[in-house]
């Protein structure tokens, strides 16, 4: 296996990520974040060289599926959070609480 080849396979894991993501399959999310991070595995495993363009085009292909990947779990802990604190009636703007009391000099 090349790097450019492990790189092709933690894309396409990557893609598959998202997709779980996107439609809740908490099983196919755990097979595709171990398909991931095999890939990773395979990519370290392989060394570090100097990167030609086509590696580096890869890579940050892999980059940004990655910050996708982490904006979609961000977007969905806080609604986790936000349903959470509906539920024990902590709701409204997130981190305000007035404070009884205060003085303005």
């Amino acid at each position: 296996m090349t790097r450019r080849d492990a790189l092709v396979r933690v894309i396409d894991a990557l893609h598959a990520e998202i997709a779980a993501l996107k439609s809740n399959d908490v099983a196919g999310l755990e097979r595709a974040t171990s398909q991931k991070l095999d890939g990773i595995n395979a990519v370290a495993t392989l060394g570090t060289g100097p990167a030609g363009p086509e590696l580096r085009e890869l890579a940050d292909e892999a980059n940004r599926l990655n910050e996708t990947c982490r904006i979609y779990t961000n977007l969905m802990a806080a609604n986790v959070r936000r349903r959470l604190q509906t539920l024990t009636g902590e709701g409204g703007i997130a981190g305000y609480r007035p404070r009884m009391g205060a003085a303005y000099a």
